[in-house]
């Protein structure tokens, strides 16, 4: 028999190359199971022929390895036999561990079974060596080999099922379990090797395979193929991981959308579009079980004057106390909502109206509790209105209306309590909502319409200009003024569609006086909150300008007080950008709102308009005359005009003139007349007050 003999080199290649086949392996395990369909059945295949090329790989240079002093040759069908058997016991071997379970009773017949694939493959190579007489075995070594095999087949699954996922902490881990398994699968090989005896004669058969240059070409192509592999897998892997990193950012930026979009930003709570959501369902599941659900509509009683006294920033901190005190006592099914401004919804299940009543009074006794937001201490009230479904409405627009109604009842009734909607509020609560309905359709009908006060150059005359009075012309009711409308198409957005109407066709007649003849008048609207908000708004009132070819300064935007001061550097950016572009800007209602002189100096306003609260109980040793006088001293110290506004008696005209006051307008002087009116009388008007 002849003493075998390996090239240390090939033997160090063998080992290498089974290391990097089990980390092949363990790769392969962890791209297999994170991957669903097509993808998942690409890379079994794809890594169990890579895996087994590997293995056999191993096998085959540890045979070429080999030296006994004769030459050898391998026969090419059981050599391939052995390759064959090799990626078949591989891609076994990563299914089984691609599965969401290994437990010991699949564990240990899978180990067998690679096992015995494993050493079929090796002994179907070494039949493939084409010698004579035969290769005699040891049959101590042979069933070491098997041993070694089935125990490295079972160690294998088991690390590869273990450490199969992508992770950096397993990195170190991944590595070493590959270093272990790559030498069992050597060990194997080699006590397998231990086994076969080889005869003393040569072997003379030489239309085999040459194996003398196999060993580098097996080499190359080994690591050719495993290389490529994990290449590819690990470049997937990252990509996979890039791209979990995306979905998952865009998952969150999605989840905080939704978040912006169906709640209020400031206190966090549900906005109207969710609960609007939330009511549907309840009325449905309310329609399906046979029971009943309260809605409670609720408004701060004292809001606007912390508002107007500390500024809105005081005001959004009270708002946010206010949600959390709510928060505090609800419990169960409930949906807690800001409606805007100091309006909250609350939509809650009771068992009877008697809960609607309790749960209404805790609410109004919570809230009747000083509020500390530093450095201030400010009380605020609480009025509510109650609208049970299915008594109150059958729909989301009908319990609404009739809490929004109960509610008002309450403010009318005292404030700081609660009222159940009854049917005797429902005669006011209809024409609300019927009013409402026809606001929606009075643009469209052309039913608003302007009328235009006379302003005048104290203390008599001439007019110098207009201010331009919104009304309606309603079809039943007849000529409604602003404080009957507004504050339904504030709540309805419509105030900002009409806003833009008023400045379009404020533009309009003026280009018509001009047409007239009458060049210097100029017209004041007045700017709402809402549409003060709007980005469009500087575009929209230069448009209406360019459009009727009315020079920019005659135009003058009356913004209150508490208006321009909600947001000022806003208020000084787009006041800044109209008065660049020459329309002058009016501080409305000055004296009753919460200003920053700071503020008030850098705003590019042309006139201060003084309001007519300080004008009604206007004499000479009254409070209101001191501070008539310190706002015109004011206005003075920065160049401003001074407007005042409902001027009715000849001693205040007198006196408003006296003190400095450069424009007067009110009943003494002028009313509010249509437009038609002013063109057809402008001569005389220009030389006489309009009564």
């Amino acid at each position: 028999m002849l003493v075998s003999q390996y090239d240390q080199i090939l033997v160090v290649v063998s080992f290498i190359v089974a290391i990097l086949a089990s980390y092949t392996a363990l790769n392969m395990a962890g791209r297999v199971s994170t991957s669903t369909g097509t993808s998942s059945w690409a890379w079994l295949a794809g890594g169990g022929v890579a895996m087994g090329i590997g293995i056999w790989a191993m096998h085959f240079i540890g045979m070429l390895a080999m030296d006994i002093s004769m030459r050898l040759s391998y026969d090419p069908f059981l050599t391939a036999i052995s390759m064959v058997i090799s990626i078949g016991a591989s891609l076994f071997a990563l299914w089984m561990v691609s599965n969401t379970e290994l437990t010991m009773r699949r564990l240990l017949p899978g180990s067998f079974i690679m096992g015995m694939g494993i050493v079929a493959m090796h002994y179907t190579g070494m039949a493939a060596l084409q010698v004579e007489p035969a290769i005699v075995w040891k049959a101590s070594w042979v069933a070491a080999s098997i041993v070694i095999a089935l125990v490295a087949s079972f160690a294998a699954l088991w690390l590869t099922f273990r450490l199969r996922h992508e992770a950096a902490q397993v990195a170190l881990m991944r590595f070493g379990a590959a270093v272990l398994m790559g030498i069992a699968i050597a060990g194997m090989h080699y006590s397998g090797m231990m086994a076969a005896q080889f005869p003393h004669q040569h072997a003379m058969h030489h239309h085999g395979v040459d194996g003398n240059w196999l060993a580098v070409l097996v080499s190359v192509v080994a690591f050719s193929i495993l290389g490529i592999t994990l290449l590819v897998s690990m470049l997937d892997a990252r990509l996979q991981a890039r791209t979990s990193l995306l979905a998952s950012s865009l998952a969150q930026a999605n989840r905080e959308l939704a978040q912006l979009a169906l709640h209020d930003t400031l206190t966090r709570l549900p906005n109207r579009v969710l609960l609007e959501d939330r009511l549907e369902q309840a009325i449905n599941k309310a329609k399906h079980e046979g029971t009943f659900f309260a809605l409670m509509f609720m408004d701060l009683d004292g809001f606007k004057t912390v508002n107007d006294a500390y500024g809105h920033d005081v005001g959004d901190k009270l708002l946010i106390e206010v949600a959390g005190r709510l928060r505090q006592q609800l419990k169960g099914q409930y949906t807690l909502a800001r409606m805007g401004g100091d309006e909250f919804v609350l939509l809650t299940e009771v068992n009877a109206p008697d809960d609607a009543a309790t749960l209404a009074a805790s609410l109004v006794r919570v809230i009747d509790k000083p509020f500390n937001i530093d450095p201030y201490d400010m009380m605020v009230t609480l009025s509510v209105g109650i609208a049970l479904y299915p008594h109150d409405g059958k729909n989301e627009r009908e319990l609404m209306f009739n809490a929004d109604a109960a509610m008002y009842h309450t403010k009318h009734t005292g404030r700081n309590g609660y009222h159940f909607f009854q049917p005797t509020m429902n005669t006011l609560a209809q024409t609300q909502l019927q009013l409402m309905n026809d606001l929606w359709l009075a643009a469209e009908r052309k039913e608003f319409r302007l009328v235009y006060q006379p302003k005048f150059q104290a203390p008599s005359g001439p007019i110098i200009g207009f201010e331009a009075l919104l009304r309606w012309q309603h079809p039943r009711r007849g000529l409604l003024t602003p404080d009957v409308f507004l504050p339904l198409a504030e709540k309805t957005g419509l105030i900002v569609p009409l806003g833009n109407w008023v400045i379009d066709e404020a533009c309009r007649q003026l280009s018509e006086w001009r047409a007239l003849g009458y060049l210097s008048w100029s017209v004041a609207v007045n700017l709402s909150t809402l549409q003060f908000e709007q980005p469009a708004l500087v575009q929209n009132i230069l448009e209406s300008l360019r459009n009727h070819g009315v020079p920019a300064e005659q135009l003058i935007l009356e913004v209150t007080e508490t208006t321009a001061m909600s947001n000022p550097d806003e208020s000084v950016r787009i006041l800044t950008e109209l008065t660049a572009a020459g329309v002058q800007a009016s501080i409305d209602d000055f004296g009753t709102g919460y200003s920053s002189l700071l503020y008030l100096k850098r705003l590019p306003a042309c006139e201060l308009k003084i309001d007519r609260a300080f004008v009604r109980e206007l004499s000479t040793d009254s409070d209101d005359a001191t501070i008539v006088s310190a706002i015109i001293a004011l206005a003075k110290t920065l160049n401003l005009k001074v407007v005042a506004e409902g001027v009715e008696t000849r001693e205040q005209q007198a006196f408003l003139t006296q003190l400095g006051c450069n424009t007067l307008q009110g009943y003494l002087l002028g009313r509010p007349v249509p437009a038609e009116i002013i063109s057809a009388q402008g001569d005389m008007l220009c030389q006489q007050q309009l009564n």
